[in-house]
C-alpha cells in the first residue's frame, strides 16, 4: 500500500517518580445555579436499546489478548461509572427537534447513565435545544463535569449528582472556560476567555490561578501542585508551582497536550514534529522523555487505571483516504496490538477494573461507540 504516513517507534520501559504536596485552591464568590437545566431523577428509563452488534476478536499479540468487540449505535461513551455502567450522550427525541441554527433538524443531545446488563438507559441531565457531552465523572463520583453548545463555542458545566444542582464555569473575573478537565476530586481546572488559567471548585468558587493573569493559555492540566500548560507565544511545556508560585520550563518543546497517569507520577505529552507527532512518556520533571509512537496524526489517548496499558489512535493516509487505527500499548513488554480501524476521529475511555476499553467514532453521520474486552 503506497503513501502510508506512519510509524511506530519502540523503546525501553521508563518509570519515574517525583513525590510532590498537595495545595488548596483559591476562590471567588459563589455562583448562581445556571437556569434551564432539567435535571431528572436518577431512574431507571424503560427505554430498550438495540442489541449491540459483535465483532470477532482481533487476534493475539504480546501479552494483551483481544476479546468481542461490541458495538453501540448512534451514542458517545465518555466514562464509566462501574463495570457495568458507561456515561454517555445521545439523541433525546422526547425534547422535540431544533428548529433554527446549524443544528436544525437534529434532536438535543442529553446526558445518560446507560447499564450494560440490561439495555436501560438512566437520564442524568438533558436541557432543550442543546447538546450536552464529553461528561467526565469526578473521583469519587458525586459530580459531572461536562459541555453544552448549540451555536458558537461550548460552555463547561459541573452537576452534583445528588441534589442536581448545576453551575456554568463563568464569571467576571475569568470570562468563561475555554477548556475543562478535572484537577482533583473536587477542582476543575482548564484555560480562561480572560487569559490565563481558572480553577472551580465543586462548591461553586471559580478564581482566576495566579501567577499566570493575563497569559494565552492552550495547555492547561494540573499534577499534583503545579500547573503545566503552553502558551500563545510558547509551545514549550512550562509549570507553575501553586504553592511558591515559581515557574519553570520543561526540557520539552513543542508540547500540543498533557495526559497525567492516574497516580500523577508520570504523564504523556503530545508533541508536535513537522509532519508527524509523537507520544512521549516521562516523569512529571519532563526529563529523559522517551518516545512511545510517532504518526502523521495521534489521538484517542488515554491510561488503564494500574497504568500498564495506554490506548492511541494512529490516522493513516492510504491512497487518498484517511483511517484511524486504534491500538493499545503495553508498557510491560513495549509491544501494541490493534483493536479496531475508523473512517472518523476516536476518543477512548476505560472501565475501573481496565479489562473493558470504550472507544467512540465521530465522522459526519454522527456518533457510534464500542466496548472491547482486554485479558492481560
Amino acid at each position: 500500500m503506497n503513501n502510508r504516513t506512519w510509524k511506530l517507534a519502540i523503546a525501553p520501559a521508563l518509570l519515574m517518580a517525583l513525590a510532590a504536596c498537595s495545595s488548596n485552591q483559591g476562590s471567588a464568590p459563589a455562583v448562581s445555579p445556571s437556569p434551564g437545566i432539567t435535571a431528572a431523577p436518577v431512574e431507571a428509563s424503560a427505554q430498550p436499546t438495540e442489541g449491540p452488534k459483535v465483532t470477532p476478536a482481533p487476534a493475539e499479540a504480546a501479552d494483551v489478548t483481544v476479546g468481542e468487540i461490541k458495538q453501540y449505535e448512534k451514542i458517545a461513551i465518555s466514562d464509566w461509572k462501574d463495570d457495568n455502567t458507561v456515561v454517555l450522550s445521545k439523541a433525546n427525541d422526547k425534547l422535540g427537534p431544533i428548529n433554527s441554527g446549524e443544528l436544525k433538524g437534529s434532536y438535543p443531545q442529553s446526558l445518560y447513565f446507560f447499564h450494560l446488563d440490561t439495555g436501560e438507559f438512566e437520564l442524568i441531565a438533558e436541557k432543550e435545544k442543546m447538546m450536552l457531552g464529553d461528561a467526565k465523572l469526578s473521583a469519587d463520583q458525586l459530580f459531572l463535569l461536562y459541555s453544552e453548545f448549540s451555536l458558537g463555542d461550548p460552555a463547561y458545566n459541573v452537576m452534583d449528582l445528588g441534589s442536581k444542582k448545576t453551575f456554568t464555569i463563568k464569571g467576571d473575573t475569568i470570562g468563561g472556560a475555554m477548556g475543562a478537565e478535572w484537577a482533583d476530586k473536587d477542582t476543575v481546572v482548564g484555560p480562561a476567555y480572560s487569559g490565563g488559567a481558572y480553577t472551580a471548585t465543586t462548591s461553586m468558587k471559580i478564581a482566576p490561578v495566579e501567577g499566570l493573569d493575563g497569559e494565552g493559555l492552550i495547555v492547561v492540566r494540573q499534577i499534583k501542585d503545579k500547573i503545566y500548560y503552553t502558551s500563545n507565544s510558547s509551545n514549550a511545556l512550562q509549570t507553575l508551582d501553586l504553592n511558591t508560585k515559581e515557574k519553570a520550563a520543561l526540557p520539552i518543546d513543542p508540547a500540543g497536550n498533557v495526559i497525567p497517569s492516574p497516580d500523577e507520577e508520570q504523564m504523556l505529552v503530545l508533541q508536535y514534529k513537522e509532519n508527524t507527532q509523537s507520544l512521549l512518556l516521562s516523569g512529571t520533571d519532563g526529563k529523559n522523555p522517551r518516545t512511545l509512537v510517532e504518526g502523521a496524526e495521534l489521538g484517542a489517548i488515554s491510561w488503564s487505571p494500574d497504568q500498564r496499558l495506554i490506548a492511541y489512535s494512529v490516522a493513516i493516509e492510504d491512497n487518498g483516504t484517511t483511517k484511524n487505527t486504534l491500538y493499545v500499548y503495553d508498557l510491560s513488554s513495549d509491544k501494541s496490538v490493534q483493536i479496531a480501524e475508523s473512517n472518523g476521529t476516536m476518543t477512548t475511555s476505560w472501565s475501573p477494573s481496565g479489562k473493558q476499553l470504550a472507544y467512540t467514532e465521530r465522522d459526519d453521520s454522527g456518533s457510534s461507540s464500542s466496548i472491547v474486552q482486554l485479558k492481560y
